[in-house]
């Protein structure tokens, strides 16, 4: 049997004219899709601040600044038929290369060597049957004014 643990996360919010980039994918078990936000796991001795910079470039290949936390969540869930369990930290920042902004998606690659695009959503993208994550995620962006 496999151990449960609680997994540390950073996230990070980019925002361009009410939209934010997200990464879309499908938990094949619930047949639904959903949006989070580009990020990934704290490595143990690496600060949440300094996982965020380095997921960025890692996945997409870019350099981030004006980084700063705007929140905090805990996420119980079930992906894929398993259960799960995060601390999140959320962060806000914004791309170095401008050009960013101007494109409708950005490639991007998983650690495991996956591709993905990473587009840019507004609200009326995430709904109850296609929400964005992790849990409570809507409502801090909402509350952060970073979500229209």
């Amino acid at each position: 049997m496999p151990e449960h643990r609680i997994r540390p996360l950073a996230l990070c919010i980019f925002h361009h004219h009410g939209k934010i980039l997200v990464n879309r994918f499908t938990d094949a078990v619930e047949k639904r899709t959903l949006f989070r936000p580009i990020g990934g796991g704290i490595e143990f001795g690496e600060r949440s601040v300094d996982a965020i910079v380095r997921e960025v470039q890692e996945e997409l290949g870019l350099s981030i600044s004006d980084v700063r936390l705007i929140g905090t969540l805990e996420s119980i869930f079930t992906y894929a038929g398993k259960p799960g369990h995060e601390i999140v930290q959320v962060y806000d920042a914004r791309f170095d290369d401008a050009d960013a902004y101007e494109k409708p998606w950005l490639q991007g690659h998983e650690s495991d060597g996956a591709l993905f695009r990473a587009t840019w959503c507004s609200s009326s993208s995430f709904t109850a049957e296609s929400p964005l994550v992790p849990e409570g995620l809507y409502d801090l962006l909402k509350k952060a004014s970073l979500l229209e």
